[in-house]
Parts: structure tokens; C-alpha cells; sequence
């Protein structure tokens, strides 16, 4: 009989979120998740869960049964292991000054007019090699496991031509195969218009040149992108163009997850319901009519907190969303505008600012953050059957994540049954 990777016993509150195999949670069900008192579980040798229950269950069931590890989780508890569902973690040269500008009164767009946001990171990463790339993203992403997070989205975009795009989509997979955090790599060619270009021009570039490479790389296994995602923008792309960028994704076999709504309503919200897109970010100006409409198709609303609040936005209506029955979920939107590794910062800034519970925030986290990123079939809960990635908090009642502003109390981060961080006891 093979050794099972781990059982873990007696945690005061074992936190599985889901208990029915929900794949996302919305409206009223955000705000229940679901514990079991004195918990305890098993991880099989494939890295799945092979059971959950009380202690004295899972005593009684895996009696005779070997474990490479064994924790004893007295007086603490356990959730799921955080899913970050927006970030950008591939990029050189930091934007400091621009963070001084902004405190002096300058806006995003003032600053993206100066010769700085996007456009001074795509410069330093163009000139940036990927050996150098990834090893910075795997530092970040070494920083980002610390936090709890056990799966990230992670896009492309500071390239903006081909080759670029490529390399950063190369670092993506390497980072995938060399990192315990499993990586969903999103397409982010549409990310700005290139410097010397009109949207015309980059939209045609991107569906003519950049998406069949992309395509033929991704079939050949050299990257591993699942997503396509725009920057729905005015002055950037706007509706025409972003609704051929997106439909030429999806005709190119890629789940639609783009920023849309974030300084300006143009209807990306609509745009995107219509296409079955399976998430869409920002959403600060989103109307009643996106809402409904993302409501309807599914779509989840991937919320960024962190950029709302040191961009001074007004922040997305999460409300609003939550109760016109949309699934929301969170990231922290890493980037060198808004420089977050830590999802449970992302998840206290959500309760204050977005005005979320903290029940909400963790279901944002985790199911719904995994089911933004087409994958919550096998993260974003403690089930049976999923991958056993988990985080042990230091303290009997869970909420220490994101009551305890920034210290957190994680004694533990596993990653499919092993131990991949200890705090220092």
C-alpha cells in the first residue's frame, strides 16, 4: 500500500468553504463557508485529497494507513490555499517615481502621457532577457507562496510585439514547471497600443501576427497560455477593436479574462457577457445592464482593491454585483503600478474598501478566484478529489488572516500534500 503524502488532525476550525462540490458561490452563498470543528484530512500520494471530515472520522477510516507527514493542527485552522486571479508578475525597472507623481496630484493617464506607466515597463522588459525575467518572477512568486498563494494568474503585456509577448509567456511556463505555485498563463498582447502605432494597427498586428504564433507555440507545449486578455479602455481599445481582439481569442481556443470598466463605462461589461467571457477585471464604472448581463452568462467579477486604493479610484461596487447575483473574486493585481504580492492584504483592503465580509473575502479567494480562471473543478476548496493545497493560520478562528494587517499569522503554506512553507516557531 503506497504511503499517503499527509494527514492533518485536530484543527480547531477546518475550513473547506465548499461542502456540495460548488464550482463558484454567489449571492447570498458568498457569505457562507462552510468549517468543520476539530478537523482533520488526508492528501493521497497523487496530491489530492482523499478525505475530510471530524478527526475521530478520519481516525476511524485510515486506522492501519501510512503518512510522510503528520500535523498535529491543535488550536489552529486551515483554509484553502489562496488563488490570486489577477496579477501582472512579469516585468523589469520599478515605477517609484511615478508613485510620488501620483501623490502629487498626478492621475494614471497623466502619468502614461509623461512617458511613464506602461509604456516605461515595456521599454526595460523588452530589454530585459528571459533568464533574467525569470528569475525575478520566481523571487515574487517565492514572496507571493509565503502569503498562501498556491495558484495565480499571471499575464503577459509588456512586451507588446510578438517576440516580446512570447518571451514573457515562455517565462510564464517555465515558472509553471520550477515553482510550487501552479501558473494559468493569460495572452495580454492588447495590454497598450505601442508606442507609434493606433489601435487599428496593434488590434490588426495582434489577430494577423501575434495570436497565430501564440496559438501554434501553445500547441507545440513551448508556453501554456489559457487566456486572452484586453485592455477595454478609452483611448486604448475601445469597443470595435476589443470585440475582435476578444472574438479572435476565442476563435484561437482561449477563455476570455480582460480588464474592462476600470476608468471609464464603454460597455465592456455587455461586450463581454455576450462572448461568454469566464471573467472580466476591474469593473469600477460597470452599469446595471453589465451586471444583469454577467449575472446571466456567468462571467465572475475579479475585483483589484489595491488599485482603487492607490490609484484614489472609487471603488468597484461589489455589492451591487454581489447581490444582482454575479460571482466576485479577488486579486491583488501585482504590477509595477500597484506592488501587492499578499493576498490576505488584498482580502482586508476588500472588506474595507468594497465593503465584503470576511466570509465573502474568502470565498473571493478561493472558489470564486479559481472559478475566474476556469479551474475550479480542482482548486479553491478542501473537497475530496481536489488538489491539497492549504494554509494553516496560527490561531483557532480563521479571520486572523485578514484581521492581523500586515502580519500574517500562516504557520504553514502546503502545496499538493507537502509542506512548501514553515514559519519560524
Amino acid at each position: 500500500q503506497m504511503k499517503h503524502l499527509l494527514r492533518l488532525r485536530h484543527a480547531a476550525s477546518l475550513v473547506t468553504v465548499c461542502a456540495q462540490r460548488e464550482l463558484r458561490k454567489t449571492g447570498a452563498a458568498m457569505g457562507d463557508v462552510h468549517i468543520i470543528q476539530d478537523g482533520a484530512l488526508v492528501v493521497g500520494a497523487d496530491g489530492r485529497i482523499a478525505a475530510v471530515g471530524t478527526t475521530a472520522e478520519i481516525d476511524a477510516q485510515f486506522a492501519t494507513a501510512e503518512f510522510e507527514e503528520d500535523i498535529d493542527a491543535t488550536g489552529m485552522s486551515v483554509i484553502p490555499g489562496l488563488v490570486d486571479a489577477h496579477t501582472h508578475p512579469v516585468w523589469a525597472g520599478d515605477r517609484v517615481d511615478e508613485f510620488a507623481m501620483k501623490l502629487a496630484g498626478a492621475s494614471y493617464m497623466d502619468v502614461h502621457k509623461a512617458g511613464g506607466g506602461i509604456h516605461f515597463t515595456v521599454r526595460h522588459t523588452q530589454a530585459s532577457s528571459q533568464e533574467e525575467l525569470l528569475r525575478s518572477l520566481l523571487g515574487r512568486m517565492d514572496k507571493m507562496l509565503a502569503h498562501g498563494t498556491t495558484l495565480l494568474e499571471g499575464k503577459s503585456g509588456y512586451g507588446l510585439d510578438a517576440d516580446n509577448e512570447i518571451k514573457m509567456l515562455r517565462v510564464l511556463h517555465a515558472a509553471n514547471q520550477q515553482h510550487a505555485i501552479d501558473v494559468v498563463a493569460t495572452y495580454c498582447g492588447a495590454h497598450a497600443v505601442p508606442k507609434d502605432s493606433s489601435a487599428a494597427e496593434a488590434t490588426h498586428d495582434i489577430i494577423e501576427h501575434q495570436l497565430p504564433e501564440i496559438a501554434r507555440l501553445n500547441k507545440e507545449g513551448e508556453i501554456s497560455v489559457a487566456n486572452m486578455d484586453v485592455f477595454v479602455e478609452k483611448g486604448v481599445f475601445e469597443l470595435n477593436d476589443a470585440q475582435r481582439l476578444l472574438q479572435a481569442g476565442k476563435d484561437a481556443g482561449l477563455q476570455l479574462n480582460f480588464h474592462g470598466e476600470e476608468l471609464s463605462y464603454l460597455g465592456s461589461a455587455e461586450l463581454g457577457a455576450s462572448l461568454g467571457a469566464t471573467a472580466i477585471s476591474h469593473l469600477e464604472k460597470v452599469s446595471p445592464a453589465g451586471m444583469a448581463a454577467m449575472a446571466s452568462s456567468g462571467s465572475v467579477a475579479v475585483l483589484l482593491p489595491t488599485t482603487a486604493y492607490i490609484l484614489r479610484l472609487e471603488p468597484p461596487p461589489a455589492r451591487s454585483l454581489i447581490d444582482a447575483g454575479v460571482a466576485v473574486a479577488l486579486g491583488t493585481d501585482f504590477n509595477p503600478n500597484a506592488y501587492c504580492l499578499s493576498m490576505p492584504l488584498t482580502m482586508h483592503l476588500a472588506c474595507i474598501l468594497l465593503r465584503l465580509s470576511m466570509n465573502e473575502a474568502l470565498v473571493a479567494a478561493t472558489i470564486n478566484a479559481a472559478a475566474s480562471l476556469g479551474r475550479a473543478a480542482d482548486y479553491g476548496s478542501l473537497e475530496c478529489g481536489k488538489v491539497g493545497d492549504m494554509v494553516l493560520i496560527a490561531n483557532a478562528r480563521w479571520e486572523h488572516l485578514i484581521y492581523q494587517l500586515g502580519e500574517h499569522p500562516i504557520a504553514a503554506v502546503i502545496k499538493k500534500g507537502r509542506v512548501v512553507v514553515k514559519a519560524p516557531s
